[in-house]
């Protein structure tokens, strides 16, 4: 156990407070992809969404907090604050696999956490671990793209569960055979919770060993995100052995919370995932059905994420989001709960509907007016079950 002062605590409160941006409601602006795409065929791109101004640049500041903040995520979904007086380094392990390299993933991590009121995750205090595919340090090349994703992930593993110790898996590329390698990685060096912010187009083999192989990891819990180019299904959320992370916007202003479903999140189903036994009520979908759950990730309502990449030529403070960002809260959110131990697949959150936010407004594009991609009550395409209210959902 490790216990931080009082006093200490008091000083993290107050850097939390200097630079503090009004907790937001959603207001008309423009987002862009982080990473472009459509992806090539066996390819993933990240899914994250940067807001930009009228020329398409992203919007950046250098000490101003842009976007919800740790605490704000926490009480909006009803998570033990991460502001207190006594901190335990649990025996959670969040693990967030990306493509290629962000060099300044452990200091920008810090500036985030210093920032937030959270304690420090380094690797000299053994809460960071940062390593290659194949479990070494001959990290691939840096991606400035990529890099904000890393960034994005690392931010909101860590404003969920501030507690957790953190592990950073690059994969070399942004194919799946390595994203999925990386993913054995993580499992392999101990995670409980695994957390994937990509993806791709289905395709024929995808259900085989070599690509949904990589996500039966029985014990570990398994997110991934559901898209950000609206309806229609993306690999790997598509997999029977994962939690399909969809999205919202989310409207927080400290007492009141309204969510809907985000236009951008991905939703459907799959074109070759076959049912899951647990997906058995979704008469809209005869095969695997995405999302399971969800959480924010409208860009309009993003999240804060500091990252000095350079993501075209801008440093600092980024409002992010995209399902890029609801899978890596809700990683967070299975490692607070502490029961990834029984978790296989996405179906923990089928018979806990009650001890979540049912989203039940919204739609992310044209299916016949189905659940599929219009919100509703009950299970909904884009926000799945719906989205955390404390931790008794996962």
């Amino acid at each position: 156990m490790r216990l931080i002062t009082t006093g200490f605590v008091l000083a993290l409160l107050i850097a939390a407070t200097i630079g503090a941006s009004p907790v937001q409601a959603a207001s008309p602006s423009s987002a862009a992809p982080v990473c472009p795409g459509p992806a090539s065929a066996g390819t993933a791109r990240c899914h994250a969404q940067v807001v930009v101004d009228r020329s398409g640049r992203p919007l950046v500041t250098s000490n101003v907090v842009n976007g919800y903040r740790a605490a704000d995520l926490t009480s909006a979904y009803n998570l033990p604050s991460p502001l207190g007086s006594t901190w335990i380094w649990s025996n959670q392990t969040v693990a967030i696999v990306d493509a290629y390299n962000d060099p300044n993933a452990e200091s920008d991590l810090a500036v985030y956490r210093t920032t937030m009121g959270l304690p420090p995750c380094t690797t000299a205090n053994l809460c960071f671990t940062k390593v290659d595919q194949n479990g070494g340090t001959k990290y691939p090349k840096t991606n400035t793209g990529w890099s904000l994703e890393i960034s994005l992930d690392l931010d909101m593993a860590s404003a969920i569960c501030p507690n957790c110790k953190i592990l950073l898996v690059e994969a070399s590329s942004n194919s799946f055979a390595n994203l999925g390698a990386a993913v054995d990685r993580a499992a392999g060096i101990g995670a409980n919770v695994i957390s994937n912010s990509y993806g791709g187009s289905e395709f024929s083999g995808e259900t085989g060993s070599a690509y949904d192989g990589h996500f039966k990891h029985p014990g570990v819990a398994i997110t991934v995100s559901s898209g950000d180019s609206g309806y229609g299904v993306e690999y790997p959320a598509a997999s029977q052995y994962v939690t399909a992370v969809g999205g919202t916007t989310l409207n927080w202003n400290g007492t009141t919370r309204t969510e809907t479903a985000w236009s951008g999140a991905g939703s459907g189903c799959s074109a070759y995932e076959p049912k899951p036994s647990w997906q058995s009520g979704i008469a809209t979908c005869a095969n695997r059905a995405v999302a399971d759950v969800s959480a924010v990730a409208d860009p309009n309502t993003g999240v804060a994420v500091y990252d000095t990449v350079r993501y075209q030529g801008q440093s600092g403070w980024f409002k992010v989001g995209g399902t890029s960002a609801s899978s890596p809260i809700i990683a967070g959110v299975y490692a607070l709960a502490g029961n990834a131990g029984s978790v296989n697949d996405g179906s923990f959150s089928y018979s806990h509907t009650t001890q979540l936010n049912d989203v039940t407004s919204g739609s992310n594009g044209s299916c016949g007016g189905s659940n599929l991609c219009t919100a509703g009550r009950g299970w909904d395409g884009p926000t799945g079950n719906g989205t955390p209210n404390g931790s008794g959902g996962f």
